[in-house]
C-alpha cells in the first residue's frame, strides 16, 4: 500500500470527552466541538461517537458543517453554528433545525425576520475582538433578544491556554457584566477554559481540541496514529545530498528511507529537517525538504529498513509534531489529508 495508515481511536475520544465532562462539574452540561470535519478526523464518525459518550450539544463553524452532522445524528441533539445566520443559510437552518449563534444586530434582524420563532443563540465579544456583539451593541438589543428565548449565550476566551494571563479574568468579568441575571443558559469555556476551573464553566462547556488528544489537556489520551509506508530506500555516500535544493548533505555513509506522505497529506513543509518518524520507539530524523508526496528519513542507525514508520503515535503526539514544525496541534490535526487509509477503532456504527 502506497498511502499512509491513519488509525482513529474513537474509544479514546469518548474517554477524553468523559474526562472533560467530569472536570466540568455537576450541573454543567458538556457539549462537543466537531467543526472542521471533526478536527480533520471525520465529523460523522466523531459526532456519532461523542453522542454515544453522552454529548447532546454539538458546535460547528458553518451551517454546511451543521448539515453534515445532522445527517449522522438525526433529530434531537442540538447543533450550534458559530458563524451565526449568514445570508443564504436560512433554508438550511430551518430545514435542519440548526441553532445559529447570532453575532451582530444584522444577524439578529435577519434571523428574526426570516425565521420568527426559530431557535437561536447569542455570541458576545468579551475581548477577543473576533466574533460576537460588543457591550454597547448587546445592550441595544438584549431586551428583544432575551424575550425571544435564546438557547445559549456564549463568549470565547482568547488566552485560556495560558492560565496566568490577565485577559482570562478580564473576559470573565466582562461576561458576568454582560450576562448576569439574563435567565438563559451561558457558555464561556472550551477545553482551556474547562481547565481554568469552575468559575469559568457556567451552564455549558464546549471542549474541542482536548477531545482529540491535544493540548492544553495534558491528560488527554492520544486519538490518532499515523504510519507512513517506505516506498524506497537507498544508500548514500558521504557528501551526497537529499531532496529539493540539496538542503541536507550526508556527513557519513547513510541509509535514507523515502516515505509516502508530504504536504499534500497535511505534513507541512515547515517540518523539513526538523521532525522525526519512529520505528519501534526509535526516532528517525526527517532529512531534506518535505515535498508534496514524499518525506525522506535517515534510518542509518536501524538494524533493518522498516516497511513503515510512525509519524503520529505514542512517541510523538500532534503537539510534539507541531512543536517540531513551529505550529500548533490544531493545524496538524485539521490538515490530515484525504489520501490516508482511515481505520476507526471503536466505531459502533
Amino acid at each position: 500500500m502506497a498511502t499512509g495508515s491513519l488509525n482513529i481511536n474513537l474509544d479514546a475520544l469518548k474517554r477524553n470527552w468523559a474526562a472533560l465532562d467530569a472536570k466540568s462539574g455537576s450541573g454543567v452540561e458538556t457539549g462537543a466541538v466537531v467543526k472542521a470535519n471533526g478536527y480533520g478526523l471525520g465529523s460523522g464518525r466523531v459526532a456519532r461517537a461523542l453522542a454515544e459518550a453522552g454529548a447532546r450539544k454539538f458546535f460547528v463553524a458553518t451551517a454546511e458543517e451543521g448539515a453534515a452532522v445532522r445527517e449522522v445524528l438525526g433529530r434531537g441533539p442540538e447543533i450550534f453554528v458559530f458563524s451565526g445566520h449568514m445570508s443564504g443559510d436560512t433554508d438550511m437552518i430551518n430545514d435542519l433545525d440548526l441553532i445559529p449563534m447570532l453575532n451582530s444586530v444584522d444577524q439578529l434582524t435577519r434571523h428574526f425576520e426570516a425565521l420568527p420563532g426559530a431557535g437561536f443563540g447569542i455570541q458576545l465579544d468579551t475581548g477577543m475582538n473576533r466574533l460576537g456583539m460588543e457591550m454597547a451593541e448587546w445592550a441595544a438589543v438584549a431586551e428583544i433578544a432575551l424575550a425571544a428565548g435564546p438557547r445559549l449565550v456564549m463568549s470565547h476566551l482568547a488566552c485560556a491556554d495560558e492560565p496566568g494571563h490577565p485577559q482570562n479574568q478580564q473576559q470573565l468579568d466582562a461576561f458576568h457584566a454582560m450576562t448576569d441575571g439574563i435567565g438563559a443558559p451561558r457558555s464561556l469555556s472550551a477545553t482551556g477554559g474547562i481547565l481554568l476551573g469552575p468559575d469559568y464553566h457556567f451552564d455549558v462547556t464546549r471542549p474541542g481540541v482536548g477531545l482529540y488528544g491535544g493540548l492544553p489537556f495534558e491528560a488527554a489520551e492520544p486519538v490518532v496514529n499515523l504510519a507512513l509506508p517506505v516506498v524506497q530506500s537507498r544508500e548514500l555516500e558521504q557528501g551526497e545530498s537529499v531532496g529539493y535544493s540539496a538542503t541536507w548533505i550526508a556527513e557519513e555513509n547513510s541509509v535514507i528511507a523515502t516515505m509516502s506522505g508530504g504536504y499534500a497529506d497535511g505534513l507541512i513543509r515547515a517540518m523539513s529537517g526538523r521532525g522525526h518518524l519512529f520505528f519501534e520507539g526509535i526516532p528517525c530524523p526527517i532529512v531534506g525538504r518535505v515535498s508534496m508526496d514524499l518525506i525522506t528519513v535517515d534510518v542509518t542507525h536501524l538494524n533493518t529498513v522498516p516497511r513503515a514508520l510512525d509519524i503520529l503515535g505514542p512517541e510523538q503526539t500532534v503537539d510534539d509534531l507541531a512543536d517540531a514544525a513551529g505550529t500548533i496541534g490544531y493545524e496538524i490535526l485539521t490538515s490530515l489529508g484525504n489520501r490516508y487509509k482511515r481505520r476507526y477503532i471503536g466505531d459502533m456504527g
